[in-house]
């Protein structure tokens, strides 16, 4: 049966299965091929590491980048967080310390305000003159009392600055302060005890006088006036006296 028989020469029928056998082992080839790129190609084969490259956890470099930031504006500011960058880049696992206060610094110089600070309801102030009547030229005193109506103990800053003599004609006109011309911002801090008081005197030229000083100081003519005192925001009823 390998023998070829018809009616063409022998050799053709040879060549045809020669063609006929290189068709089939290509095609088997083919068939191969396919199914071992399909059953291969979901493996990727593994990657080399590059050469250099640190495999220690990332995580460990954004601590010592934010405590160099830290740092950075500590020093701007108080200085105080040049600590945190050193524990940050230590890799002991402590959260690293940013070394800020929350507590806000009181500016240089600010006046203290007692706790227990005595509210201008828990006052009262008084200001009388030593006389009913004073001769032109004279120097009219005036005494300024504070006094604690409250029934507890409480502070209050009395400071010339803060506590005013006001002198006004009666139609309110004002006439002279005590601060226009000597403003003293000096503090005095009292104590003052349920019913206690404080007494100041205070002594006025007999001129006139706007805040700042800044106008010619005339004396003051006959009339009557009255002098009211104030304590901050606290003001006391006007007292009348006369000049003669």
């Amino acid at each position: 049966m390998l023998e070829p028989s018809g009616p063409l020469p022998p050799e053709i029928y040879w060549r045809r299965r020669a063609l006929a056998i290189g068709a089939a082992v290509v095609v088997l080839g083919l068939i191969v091929w396919f199914i071992s790129s399909l059953s291969g190609g979901s493996e990727e084969p593994p990657q080399a590491e590059p050469a250099g490259v640190v495999t220690s956890p990332g995580p460990a470099a954004t601590p010592s980048a934010s405590a160099a930031k830290e740092s950075g504006a500590s020093s701007a500011g108080s200085g105080a967080g040049s600590g945190a960058s050193a524990s940050g880049g230590s890799g002991s696992g402590k959260p690293a310390s940013t070394g800020a206060s929350t507590t806000p610094s009181k500016p240089a110089g600010a006046a203290a305000v007692p706790s227990n600070q005595c509210s201008d309801q828990s006052l009262a102030i008084k200001a009388t003159p030593d006389k009913a009547s004073y001769k032109v030229g004279e120097e009219p005193g005036f005494t300024v009392v504070i006094t604690n109506i409250s029934s507890t103990e409480c502070q209050r800053d009395v400071g010339a600055g803060l506590q005013q003599a006001l002198v006004y004609t009666l139609d309110d006109l004002r006439i002279w302060s005590n601060t226009d011309c000597f403003p003293d911002a000096q503090s005095d801090l009292r104590t003052f005890k349920p019913g206690e008081q404080a007494g100041f005197t205070v002594k006025w030229s007999g001129t006139n006088s706007v805040p700042g000083c800044g106008e010619e100081r005339i004396p003051v003519g006959v009339g009557s006036y009255k002098v009211i005192a104030q304590l901050g925001e606290l003001r006391s009823s006007p007292e009348p006296f006369n000049m003669t």
